[in-house]
């Protein structure tokens, strides 16, 4: 189960085809570039490539690389352009071998041209006498300026009468809309995670500690063919609960609170995003029941209203209204969701209708900290040409259903 390399053929088309538009009033088009990023090499850390570069390449483990659009070269083969590290067999030593330029990996890519980052400058000289417009593909960085803005700004700063252009939004909304192998790919990783979280449902009980259920969760995941998660999985048990980004998962459960459980499986570069809230001793209490369908109904209204058209935000409005009616307005505290892909929090774009393909999150939540209850229900939705389907319909989410697998 994979994206087959024809599939990242169209996107770069696409994205070619878009670069050709940016550059509107100029011969050929704007020049774009989207880059993986560094990798530290810190044994205790791992490296995972921007997404935009994933999305594009399908490479994962090739830190240092860029691949390059330029919609004026009269070369086909060279209107893309994958530029990769040189080797460095002293270092490969430590971190792994990589391949030799060639036609073997080219085939095995899917790219014709191939360079190392060496020959990058002479590239781009070369654009400069065709285009001067050069193009952002990627989002900003968390230090301001995104990569390839501040390799544009270098770039232009000493060629007269350059100019560029924001293209940030064209990947965003290739990526807002999954192919059939994307879908196919997060439904594995929804299936992986029900796994997981059968177990940790069935494990839960009083005095257990925190961490103890992100490890059943994990191993579950682990042996139904998961390759980790995809974010830090979020077990937070009574006053834990309330808190939406919990991090420490290091208290014992009591017996008598809820416990939130928001996790996900990493699979093939996708991953699923689940939240589950369940009682510690198998069995909701008045109030905790009173409060968690009060939640379910807003779920279950906003996964209904899902269709190609409507917005997210007009989602939110939805379960929204059911929670502010029943006086808990006050402690819904974010939005309903949002897409899911490469990223848990997948870069889209802005909040535009839904299109068939999108795959979203729909997880109202209500949050009561002075009774100790937080409450949040998440499933992952897919747009369908009809309407939506439930990917994670099959995880246990009624009181009735809950109580039942907890019994065993």
């Amino acid at each position: 189960m994979t994206i087959p390399l024809k599939e990242y053929t169209t996107r770069r088309s696409k994205v070619l085809a878009a670069l050709k538009r940016a550059g509107e009033g100029v011969s050929g088009g704007a020049a774009g570039i989207v880059f993986a990023g560094e990798e530290s090499h810190a044994l205790n850390e791992s490296w995972k490539p921007h997404a935009h570069f994933q999305y594009l390449t399908g490479l994962v483990s090739e830190s240092g690389s860029a691949i390059l659009f330029d919609p004026t070269n009269p070369v086909k083969s060279k209107q893309v352009i994958l530029f990769l590290r040189p080797l460095n067999p002293e270092m490969e030593k430590w971190d792994g071998l990589r391949q030799e330029l060639g036609s073997e990996l080219a085939k095995s890519i899917g790219i014709k041209t191939i360079m190392r980052t060496t020959h990058m400058s002479r590239v781009i000289a070369d654009i400069i006498t065709r285009t001067k417009t050069f193009a952002t593909l990627m989002p900003l960085s968390s230090s301001g300026a995104s990569p390839d803005l501040s390799y544009w700004q270098q770039v232009t700063s000493n060629v007269p009468e350059c100019r560029i252009c924001d293209a940030s939004h064209i990947i965003p909304a290739l990526r807002s809309v999954k192919s059939k192998a994307e879908v196919d790919i997060i439904q594995e990783a929804v299936n992986i995670t029900a796994n997981g979280f059968k177990q940790a449902m069935q494990a839960v009980r009083g005095g257990l500690n925190e961490y103890k259920v992100q490890a059943t969760l994990e191993y579950g995941y682990a042996m139904a063919g998961g390759r980790g998660s995809a974010f830090p999985p979020i077990v937070g048990g009574g006053l834990n609960s309330t808190v939406l980004h919990y991090k420490e998962n290091d208290q014992d459960l009591v017996d008598g609170d809820l416990v939130c459980i928001d996790s996900g499986v990493a699979f093939k570069g996708y991953g699923a995003d689940i939240t589950r809230t369940i009682p510690v001793n198998g069995t909701f209490t008045k109030r905790q029941k009173e409060i968690y369908n009060i939640v379910l109904k807003a779920e279950e209204a906003a996964i209904k209203a899902v269709k190609p058209g409507i917005t997210m935000a007009e989602v939110d409005a939805i379960a929204r209204g059911i929670i502010v009616k029943a006086g808990y307005g006050d402690y819904f505290i974010h939005s309903i969701g949002h897409h899911l892909g490469l990223e848990t929090h997948d870069t889209c774009g802005s909040d535009s209708p839904l299109k068939t393909g999108a795959v979203v999150t729909i997880e109202p939540g209500i949050y009561i900290p002075e009774e100790a209850i937080g409450v949040r229900i998440e499933d992952d939705i897919l747009v369908t040409a009809k309407g939506r389907k439930n990917l994670s319909i099959d995880i246990p989410k009624s009181v009735n259903d809950i109580e039942k697998v907890m019994r065993g």
